[in-house]
């Protein structure tokens, strides 16, 4: 899919927040918003790009991401993984462990366990 410009990924960050949204509703959430206009130029410009799809809500339009918000911050955490850490998971959770306020409660330790133990059955 075609890069986005930092004001495109503001607009899709708004849209899974709140699994969706209007114009006036992404326009009230930007920063240093722009036009109505303009918002509905941007939204139109994501569909293009085939991010965003549009669905008819009384007499406007609710903009919702075409990917769901799993598939959206797996891309994303890859592209984190490969740009900052040469794919390596070990050397991120390493880094994020070591931020002076990284805390991990028993029940989050519990879970990454868990998961660490059914990739290795599953020899992953």
């Amino acid at each position: 899919m075609p890069s986005l410009s930092r004001r495109e990924r503001q607009i899709l960050d708004i849209l899974y927040a709140h699994n969706g949204a209007t114009v006036a509703a992404v326009q009230k959430e930007l920063p240093e918003a722009p036009t109505d206009m303009a918002v509905r130029r941007l939204l139109h410009i994501l569909e293009e790009k085939g991010h965003v799809k549009r669905k008819r809500e009384g007499r406007g339009f609710l903009y919702l991401p075409r990917q769901s918000k799993k598939q959206a911050g797996a891309r994303a955490l890859q592209h984190v993984l490969d740009t900052f850490f040469e794919g390596a998971v070990d050397q991120a959770v390493a880094t994020h462990l070591m931020k002076k306020n990284a805390e991990l409660d028993p029940e989050q330790l519990e879970k990454l366990q868990h998961l660490i133990q059914t990739a290795e059955q599953e020899g992953r």
